[in-house]
């Protein structure tokens, strides 16, 4: 039996088969789908557009204007101009695009106020909260001290304690004036001055003029033992005496104000 060996040139005459009928019907469905996909997708995305540009329209037209403000808060000294000022000022869109962040800003800065919280109330209302400063003492350095330790910038003609001390230290210092003020209460004195020096020692003006040093160590145990005698020691010298030193570990040292020359002369004759 004998074989013929086909060349390379009887190879490439051959007509390629034709791709069958099932392949083509698949080609076909594949891409199909592919467009219905593709359709689908471009609707939903005019869609979307649609509704935004809806919502953008109705939402900047002028016909959800902010018609009432009201304030909440116990006030003081945030006064109806101030406010009134900041709503014409301020108030720029509708409900829905009144910049809260920035109003807040705005409440926030008037001297007295310590926190805003705005909230908006459908459909047309904006209720504002806000917590005012509460002075506890004047900073020497300059503006007042608040209840919590903050120091603000505002004018107040309210008889305040004094408070100096280092930066920073106007929190400590207020903590410390309210249990400084709570013991001398008993005997009848109040604190109108405070200062802390760079070395943390303490040091308390009273409203009868005596100044009282307590140092850096015990300084509420020294206190509460000075309150405690004071009616029976200080306060039943005949002349008013001027300092107190309480860093001793058992008693204290007065100091009576220094004598003037005509006062001294004086004496001097009486005696003569």
């Amino acid at each position: 039996m004998w074989f013929k060996r086909a060349d390379k040139g009887d190879l490439a005459r051959r007509p390629m088969a034709a791709p069958s009928a099932n392949f083509l019907v698949l080609s076909l469905w594949d891409r199909a789908q592919l467009m219905l996909w593709l359709a689908n997708a471009l609707y939903a995305l005019a869609a979307i557009l649609l509704l935004y540009a809806v919502l953008f329209l109705v939402i900047h037209l002028p016909v959800f204007p902010i018609r009432h403000v009201e304030v909440k808060g116990d006030l003081r000294h945030v006064t109806y101009q101030q406010v009134s000022y900041i709503v014409t000022r301020e108030f720029r869109g509708n409900f829905f695009t009144l910049d809260l962040a920035r109003v807040t800003e705005a409440f926030e800065k008037l001297p007295w106020v310590r926190h805003a919280s705005l909230r908006r109330q459908w459909p047309d209302r904006l209720e504002v909260t806000l917590e005012e400063h509460v002075a506890l003492a004047r900073w020497a350095a300059g503006g007042l001290v608040n209840t919590r330790g903050e120091v603000f910038q505002a004018a107040s003609d309210a008889p305040l304690p004094v408070f100096s001390g280092p930066p920073g230290a106007a929190q400590e210092m207020a903590r410390q004036y309210e249990i400084f003020r709570t013991t001398l209460a008993p005997a009848g004195l109040k604190p109108v001055a405070l200062a802390l020096n760079a070395r943390r020692a303490w040091q308390i003006t009273l409203d009868n003029g005596l100044t009282v040093a307590l140092g850096r160590e015990q300084v509420e145990a020294r206190l509460a033992r000075f309150a405690r005698y004071y009616a029976a020691t200080v306060g039943r010298m005949p002349q008013p005496v001027a300092y107190v030193d309480l860093r001793y570990p058992n008693g204290f040292a007065v100091r009576l104000p220094a004598r003037t020359k005509g006062e001294a002369g004086a004496k001097q004759t009486e005696q003569t």
